[in-house]
C-alpha cells in the first residue's frame, strides 16, 4: 500500500528553470509539436477556412487557457509531479495522476517513432531518395508497410532498419538530455531548438510564400464558410485542436509549472505561451498551404482535388511531392523535416519528464537512474512495437485511442473533481492570483466549473460512441479491442497499482504556500 509512513527520508530540494525566459521557452517547445505543423492547418481548412479562426479563439479562451491555468495552480502550489501533486490536493486523487503518467508514457513510446522517421526523411531530402511515386516510397520502400487483413499477420516482429536505426538514436538522446539537469538539460535544448525551430520553418514559410499557386493555397485556407459555424462539430474539432496542441491535462505542465521558483509569475508567462503555440499554428498554416497551392498550380488542379492535407500523410507523401517540383528543394525539405524533428523532440522530452519526474519522486531514484530506465523500457516497447512492417497500424490505433479517450477522460476527471467534488477552484484561483501580475476572474471559475466540464465530456462522449459505432479506419474489432480499448484499460491498471505502492519519501509532509484561509 501507498502509506507515506513507511519512511521518514527527508526530499530533497526541487530542481528548478533558471528563470521566466527558460520556462516560457521550455513549454512553448512541449506545445509546439508535430500536430501545429501537420494537423491545425488541415482542421481549419476542413472546418470553415477563416471562418475556423472564430471558434478557435473562443476554444483557445475558455477552455485552453483556463485549463492550462489550472495545471500550472495545481503544480506550481503543491510542488510536484502529477501524482505528488495531486495527492497533495486530496490523497486519493494520486490515481488520475498515474493515469496521466501511464498516458504519457503510452505517447513517448510511438511519438518517437514519428521523430525517427522526420529524422530519416532530413537525411532523404539531400538526394530527394523518395523520388516521384511519394507515396509507394513511404509506405512500401521505406515501411515496408504489411498486408494487414490480408496476406499478412496483424502482428509481426519484421524489423525495419530504415526506421529502427534512427529511432535508436532518438532514445539515446533522450536518454542523455533527461539524465542531466532541468536547467543544463531540458531547459538548454529548449533554448537553442525554439529559436532554431522558428528561423528554420520561417525560412521555409517565406519560401513557400514566393511559389507560383501560393495565393490559390491562402485563399483555399483563410476563405470563410460561415455556414460551418452551426455546425457544432466545427466547434468541437475547434476545442479539439487547442486542447491537444496546448500539452493540458496529462501532467506536462503540472509538472513544468512545479519546477518554477515559489514567488514565479505564472499567468503573464501562461498567455505568452499559449498565444504563441496559437501564433505558431497559423503561421504553420500560412507555409503548408502555400506549397500545397504551389502543388496544384503544377498539378493543374484545385487544391481541394489534392489528397492528404493533414497528418502523416501530409508529412511523408504530400510534401516529399511539393518538395522534388521545387528549385532547390532539398534545402526546402530539410528545413520542413529538420523542422519536424526539433518540434517533436522537444515535446517529446517534455512527455517524458513527467514519467521521469514522477518515478524519482515515488521510488527515490535519481535523475540519471530513472532517465536510463525508463529510457530503456519505453526504447525497447518503441523498437519492438512500432519498427515493425506492422508499426504503422499500431501507432494509429494506440495515439487515437490515448489522445481522444485518455487525455480527454483525463481532463473530465480533473475538471469535475477539483470544481466539483473537491470544491478547490477557488483556492486555486487565489494562488494564480497570490503570485501572478495579472489576476483572474470568476470567469475563470466558471469555465472549469461549468463550461470545461461540458464541453469536453461532449467531445468524449462523441468519440466513444464513434469508435463504437463505427470503427476506427476499417480496422477488426479484436484489434481495436486489444490495441485500442485495451490500452485505455492498461493505464487504469496502471495508475491503480502505482498508487498503492509505497513512496520512498513522505509525500505528505507539505505545508502549500502562499496559505489559503478560504474552505478547501
Amino acid at each position: 500500500m501507498s502509506d507515506a509512513r513507511s519512511t521518514t527520508a527527508e526530499p530533497a530540494k526541487r530542481e528548478e528553470f533558471s528563470g521566466q525566459l527558460g520556462f516560457i521557452l521550455s513549454a512553448v517547445g512541449s506545445a509546439v509539436g508535430l500536430g501545429n505543423i501537420w494537423r491545425f492547418p488541415g482542421v481549419a481548412y476542413e472546418n470553415g477556412g477563416g471562418a475556423f479562426i472564430v471558434p478557435y479563439l473562443v476554444a483557445l479562451l475558455t477552455a485552453g487557457i483556463p485549463i492550462l491555468f489550472l495545471d500550472y495552480a495545481v503544480g506550481h502550489r503543491f510542488r510536484g509531479s502529477a501524482p505528488l501533486a495531486l495527492r497533495r490536493v486530496k490523497r486519493w486523487l494520486e490515481s488520475l495522476g498515474w493515469f496521466q503518467v501511464a498516458i504519457c508514457f503510452a505517447i513517448a513510446v510511438y511519438y518517437a517513432v514519428i521523430i525517427a522517421w522526420a529524422l530519416s526523411y532530413f537525411v532523404y531530402s539531400f538526394g530527394l531518395q523518395w523520388g516521384d511515386d511519394t507515396a509507394g516510397f513511404f509506405t512500401g520502400t521505406y515501411l515496408q508497410l504489411a498486408d494487414v487483413g490480408g496476406a499478412d499477420p496483424w502482428f509481426t516482429l519484421d524489423f525495419v532498419p530504415a526506421v529502427l536505426i534512427p529511432l535508436v538514436l532518438v532514445w539515446v538522446a533522450v536518454v542523455v538530455v533527461l539524465a542531466a539537469r532541468v536547467a543544463k538539460g531540458l531547459e538548454k535544448v529548449n533554448v537553442v531548438f525554439m529559436p532554431l525551430l522558428l528561423l528554420a520553418f520561417g525560412t521555409l514559410v517565406v519560401r513557400a510564400l514566393f511559389l507560383p499557386g501560393a495565393a490559390d493555397g491562402l485563399d483555399a485556407l483563410f476563405t470563410p464558410n460561415w455556414g460551418a459555424m452551426l455546425d457544432p462539430n466545427v466547434w468541437i474539432a475547434a476545442y479539439s485542436q487547442i486542447f491537444f496542441s496546448l500539452s493540458i491535462a496529462f501532467g506536462i505542465m503540472i509538472t513544468y509549472a512545479s519546477y518554477r521558483k515559489r514567488r514565479a509569475n505564472l499567468t503573464s508567462p501562461g498567455f505568452v505561451v499559449a498565444f504563441a503555440n496559437s501564433g505558431f499554428e497559423v503561421f504553420a498554416g500560412l507555409g503548408v498551404f502555400a506549397a500545397l497551392g504551389f502543388l496544384a498550380h503544377e498539378q493543374g488542379v484545385a487544391v481541394a482535388e489534392l489528397e492528404g492535407l493533414s497528418g502523416p500523410i501530409l508529412a511523408f507523401v504530400t510534401f516529399p511531392a511539393i518538395v522534388s517540383q521545387m528549385p532547390v528543394g532539398w534545402l526546402f525539405g530539410a528545413l520542413f523535416f529538420g523542422s519536424l524533428v526539433m518540434a517533436g523532440f522537444t515535446s517529446l522530452l517534455s512527455i517524458l519528464q513527467v514519467v521521469s519526474a514522477s518515478f524519482q519522486e515515488k521510488f527515490g531514484w535519481t535523475r540519471r537512474q530513472a532517465s536510463v530506465r525508463i529510457g530503456v523500457v519505453a526504447g525497447v516497447l518503441s523498437v519492438g512495437a512500432f519498427s515493425t512492417t506492422t508499426g504503422l497500424i499500431a501507432l494509429d490505433t494506440v495515439d487515437q485511442w490515448a489522445n481522444n479517450i485518455g487525455i480527454v477522460a483525463s481532463a473530465v476527471v480533473t475538471t469535475v473533481v477539483i470544481g466539483w467534488v473537491l470544491r478547490r477552484t477557488e483556492e486555486m484561483r487565489f494562488h494564480l492570483n497570490g503570485v501572478s501580475t495579472i489576476p483572474v476572474g470568476r470567469w475563470w471559475s466558471f469555465c472549469i466549473v461549468v463550461l470545461g466540464p461540458v464541453v469536453l465530456t461532449a467531445m468524449l462522449v462523441s468519440r466513444i460512441v464513434t469508435l463504437i459505432t463505427e470503427g476506427y479506419e476499417g480496422y477488426a474489432s479484436w484489434y481495436l479491442a486489444v490495441m485500442g480499448w485495451g490500452v485505455v484499460a492498461l493505464f487504469v491498471v496502471a495508475a491503480l497499482v502505482l498508487s498503492r505502492m509505497r513512496w520512498r519519501v513522505a509525500p505528505d509532509d507539505f505545508v502549500a504556500w502562499p496559505t489559503y484561509g478560504g474552505k478547501s
